[in-house]
């Protein structure tokens, strides 16, 4: 799998923290029919195992990524359940290592020179920059950028009013953001609200 290209196509992910499996099937539904058919499931619950697990025998057409991914053994958990790919908050070089030499597609997380450069060492050319907007923002990002020969997928603070100005940057391949589908609107049932801001995230995106 070509995770730049894939990610290039879809533009954004949907950061979603799942509390109860049982949704997965009427998310993964909701995500295809609103035209965006991806989702990055957290590690931060019990529920997300199983989850990614039901999204993917429910879904099969779904990229799945598993987020928060902090160890090896993690990672290979997340890809027996179902997963493409993971995506971590830091860059933890023996769990980069580990899915490097399992195969497991991993994005980790950087903001600042030193961890990009670990990030190179690694062999990385794709790379999380998180959290974004306490990280110094798109000023923060344009100086990486123009210093190092990778791209990034922002994530953390990411919302339907910076989206834009995020993926206008050369250097950005995809945006996550956790405002598409929040733990609120899931246990309340509110699919209708969910594919409105999927709506209107892609129209920001030109889809």
């Amino acid at each position: 799998m070509d995770l730049i290209a894939e990610l290039g196509r879809l533009r954004l992910i949907p950061v979603i923290t799942l509390h109860d499996a049982t949704h997965a099937e009427r998310l993964g539904d909701t995500l295809l029919t609103a035209g965006l058919p991806c989702a990055e499931i957290t590690l931060r619950t019990p529920a997300a195992l199983d989850a990614i697990r039901r999204l993917r025998q429910a879904c099969p057409t779904l990229r799945l990524a598993a987020g928060t991914v902090l160890t090896g053994a993690q990672a290979d958990q997340a890809m027996d359940a179902g997963a493409d790919f993971v995506v971590s908050p830091g860059l933890n070089p023996t769990t980069v290592r580990h899915c490097l030499q399992a195969g497991i597609p991993i994005i980790p997380g950087i903001n600042n020179p030193s961890q990009i450069e670990l990030g190179l060492e690694l062999g990385l050319s794709l790379l999380k920059f998180f959290p974004a907007e306490p990280s110094g923002g798109l000023p923060m990002l344009k100086a990486l950028a123009a210093v190092y020969p990778v791209r990034f997928m922002p994530t953390g603070g990411i919302s339907a009013d910076n989206l834009g100005s995020w993926l206008a940057q050369p250097s950005v391949v995809a945006c996550g953001g956790s405002w598409l589908v929040t733990p609120e609107l899931l246990t309340a049932g509110d699919w209708t609200e969910i594919r409105r801001r999927i709506t209107a995230a892609l129209a920001l995106c030109g889809r």
